[in-house]
Order: C-alpha cells, then structure tokens, then sequence
C-alpha cells in the first residue's frame, strides 16, 4: 500500500502545481496583507479540489506589520569619504528610524556578554552590529540557528539598554551571499522600555562590514527604514477534513504555515508544508481510501511574526472539547526526507519507530523522539503527540526569510517524495493507530 502510495505521490500529485500558484500568482502574503488574504481564499479551494468533505475558515486577529520603502543602509569613511553600501532588510516588527535615518558610529560585538562588558560608556549614541556566526560544526543546521536567533530576536532591547540608536544583525545564515534574513524580533520592557529599529544584514555585508570596521573603527554608518506596525486585521486559519468512517471523533492533523515574509515567495517557508498537507486530502480521496478517523489538513496563518493562528486552533480545540491522536507539522522546507521527530505521549514514538522498515525504501534515515511544530505545540499540553517532518535541512537556511525563497528552488521530485513520506505516515497512523 505504501509503493502504491508513493506512485501516487510521484506520478498524479498536485503538490508542485500548487506551490507554483500560491508563490508565483499570490503576492506576498505576510499576515495582515491583501496577499494573505488571497492565500486563504486559494487554500479554501485547493482544499475542496482535493476532496475535502468540509471546509471552513477559523478567525484569528493578526498583526500588521509593514516593511515600507526599501531599506538602506551605507557607511561613509570619514578620511577618504568613501561611501559603502550595504545589504539589509529590516526585522519583522521594527520601528522605523528618522526619515532621514539613523547615523551613528559602529561598535562591533560577538556576544551578549562582550555587549554588557562595554556597556552604557562605550555603546551609548552607537549602532551594535552583533556579527555572530552560525557554527559551523554543527551538523544540524537548526541547531546553530536556535544559538544565533536569541540576537535577532532581543538583541535590540539589550543594544537600547546602553544607549545604542539602532542595531545590525549578522544574517542567520551559513550561505556567503547578499541575501539579508528578515524574521520577528521582539522588544522586552523589561529590559528597555526604548524601541530602536533593527535590521539584518547579508552574509557578505557582514563580512565587508567587519573588514570596514578593522580598517577603520570610527567608521559612520547611515540606517535608514521605514516600516510601521498597524492596527490588528482580522484572518484566517484554513481548516479542511475528510470524515472518518469508524472513528470520526479522533481527529489526526497535517498542517503548515500559510503566511510568509514579504521579501521572498515562501516556497520553503513555508508554502511546501501547506501544500504537502492539502495532498493528504488528495491521496486518501483519488486513491479511494476511506479513513478510519478524521484527516485535517490546516493552513495556519501567521506563524511568522505572532502565532496567532497556532493559539487560535488550539481554543478551537479546548472550547469544543475536540479530540485529536496526533498533529504533524511540515515547516522546514521543500527538500528530500530524512527523518521524523516523535513525541513519546500516547506511546507514539514506540509505534512509528516499528514503522521502520515500511518507510526505509523510502529515504526516511530515522524517527527520533522530541516531536515539534511551532502551529501545534499548544497541543502538547492536553497530552497529543507531536510529529514534526524534517527534510534535509543542510539548505534550508540558505533561503529562510530571505527574498531567495523562491518557487524555483523546489525541487518537483524531492517536493514529492517528502509529501509521499507524511501522506504514509497519516495513512499508517488511521490504518493502526496507538
């Protein structure tokens, strides 16, 4: 059942055609823009094309945050007055700087401890550049961005606490290109009740920076932003299921993220998810497979700057008392399978472990435990067992929240083969369960 599976998958799949409209036909789709309002509206009817029996949209409010005019930012050599230009992009949920920008020496740091070493008398009136790199002997890529997001995410408020009128973040990235990674940041009140804006700069813009800043420490440098934040606009998670024949009131869930950041199409981030959880619906409807329990596919909006979504799928499900086996989340890009993480609730992880050898024909190197999933993990407080997808990730970075992330860097087979992988975990989920 599972090569008929996969032949379905490789050969009648709408998983590549899908993608390319939602990134390519759709504007950008950030939470709060008119592109995300047309993303639902296409997740809608992707979701009866597949065969849903139901369809429905679940309100969420969500913010607005809007980059504005392109973002610039160049130093000036005070000896030579020679100016160079750099490439950032400004992080989700910054402030703008002045309109005619922020202008301000540079004071270079590789850690929050160097940053609280020098404090208030050498940061104060100066723009921090946190040039901290990706480690790269990690061989989990995901592990060295969980080290470096801390410093997007509150490095501006512990840069404001000493004074600093802006902050530059090294991309979190291992890719030696001019792509700036944008992704949310947060200002802590409990660390400065001052909002400073704050961007990312490219790998090589780092680097050149770096170098600008050795040769010359006095260096000047001219920020200039003008993003805004807006009042929240109403959205939408889109929920699609097919109705179990035995066992309707258990519920197992395939979801990805439907909003993506403004810069890029989304296509890694995370259109492939969405469009791999709506193939679900697919294969069990074009293959004349009659589910035990419930299937939903779900599209959840703002996963990037806010979770709104996520929260409001899980009052859904605490309000009407929904029972649910297990949830899996796809958000870590287009590319081949090579493993699955498994909660141990439920015994899950002891039964897909068993599972093994079904699924090793078809690249899934290993199942380990520590399930995950940024729109589900609420749901692992009332006891459901968590499945996150983890495809190759050796790439993954390279394009994350970057204007890169791109329709055609999907590849169709590898799109196909790693859909095939959670379209069979569903399946032997429904057909054995716990």
């Amino acid at each position: 059942m599972l090569r008929k599976i996969f032949d379905y998958y490789l050969t009648e799949s709408k998983c590549y055609t899908n993608l390319e409209f939602l990134t390519t036909k759709i504007e950008s789709r950030l939470s709060g823009s008119p592109g995300a309002t047309k993303a639902v509206a296409w997740a809608k009817k992707a979701m009866y094309e597949a065969g849903a029996d139901t369809v429905y949209l679940q309100p969420c409010m969500v913010p607005h945050w809007v980059r504005g005019a392109k973002e610039k930012c160049f130093s000036i050599d005070p000896k030579t007055k020679q100016k160079t230009e750099y490439a950032v992009c400004a992080l989700g949920g910054s402030v703008a700087t002045p309109k005619v920008g922020s202008q301000a020496n540079v004071i270079e740091v590789k850690s929050f401890d160097e940053l609280d070493k020098l404090g208030e008398e050498k940061i104060k009136g100066k723009i921090v550049f946190y040039n901290v790199f990706f480690d790269q002997k990690n061989l989990s890529t995901g592990k060295s961005y969980g080290e470096t997001v801390n410093y997007r995410w509150e490095g501006p408020s512990r840069a404001a606490k000493y004074g600093a009128i802006a902050t530059i973040v090294r991309s979190m990235s291992s890719a030696n290109n001019n792509f700036p990674h944008t992704g949310s940041m947060g200002y802590d009140s409990t660390i400065s009740k001052i909002k400073t804006p704050c961007c990312a700069i490219s790998f090589s813009g780092a680097d050149k920076l770096a170098e600008q800043l050795k040769k010359n420490p006095s260096l000047i440098i001219n920020l200039k932003m003008s993003c805004q934040k807006l009042l929240d606009e109403p959205s939408f998670n889109v929920v699609g299921e097919i109705k179990g024949s035995t066992k309707a009131n258990e519920i197992i869930l395939t979801g990805g993220h439907l909003d993506a950041w403004d810069n890029g199409q989304g296509a890694h981030d995370d259109g492939s998810g969405v469009v791999q959880s709506i193939e679900v619906l697919a294969m069990f409807k074009k293959m004349g497979i009659k589910p035990k329990h419930t299937i939903r596919a779900v599209a959840f909006m703002n996963e990037e700057n806010g979770g709104a979504g996520g929260k409001a799928y899980f009052e859904d499900v605490k309000m009407k008392k929904l029972k649910h086996i297990v949830a899996l989340e796809s958000d870590a890009g287009g590319f081949s399978p090579r493993g699955i993480a498994v909660d141990t609730a439920m015994n899950a992880f002891k039964t897909v472990s068993s599972w093994k050898p079904l699924l090793d024909p078809y690249f899934l190197q290993y199942i380990r435990k520590g399930g995950h999933g940024a729109d589900i993990e609420y749901l692992q407080g009332i006891g459901v067992p968590l499945i996150g997808f983890e495809p190759d990730g050796q790439k993954y970075f390279d394009y994350h929240h970057t204007a890169d992330d791109t329709f055609d860097k999907i590849n169709k087979r590898e799109l196909e083969l790693s859909a095939g992988v959670i379209g069979s975990i569903i399946y032997l989920i429904d057909t054995k369960g716990w």
